[in-house]
């Protein structure tokens, strides 16, 4: 599915049912661009979800993950991409670094 592929930036999304964890994890990364994901569980009736969650995670090929959510950037975490998405990062203390490059000054004052 086209959408599931390409980055749209508008107010489109996909939802499509699988079968298990590690098939929704081959439909996610199956693409050439890396930039968010959004997993959406049932945590609230069922905490080991969370753990489940966490598992999609180390295996997803993005740059920024959600939980139930897919509405919220948080200032102080990294907005990043991988693969085709994304050129550095913004956002965050990392995002500054991006943005500054650092020199050192090394002087010898002659003093009295």
């Amino acid at each position: 599915m086209d959408i599931m592929k390409e980055e749209s930036f508008g107010p489109v999304f996909g939802i499509q049912k699988v079968s298990t964890d590690a098939e929704a994890l081959e439909l996610m990364n199956d693409s050439k661009y890396g930039l968010t994901a959004s997993i959406w569980t049932n945590a609230a009736q069922n905490p080991a979800s969370e753990e489940a969650f966490l598992k999609l995670v180390d295996g997803l090929e993005t740059g920024t993950v959600f939980l139930n959510r897919c509405d919220y950037l948080d200032p102080a975490l990294a907005w990043t991409g991988v693969k085709d998405s994304g050129r550095g990062v913004s956002l965050s203390k990392f995002g500054y670094d991006q943005l500054t490059k650092a020199k050192s000054v090394h002087m010898k004052i002659k003093t009295t």
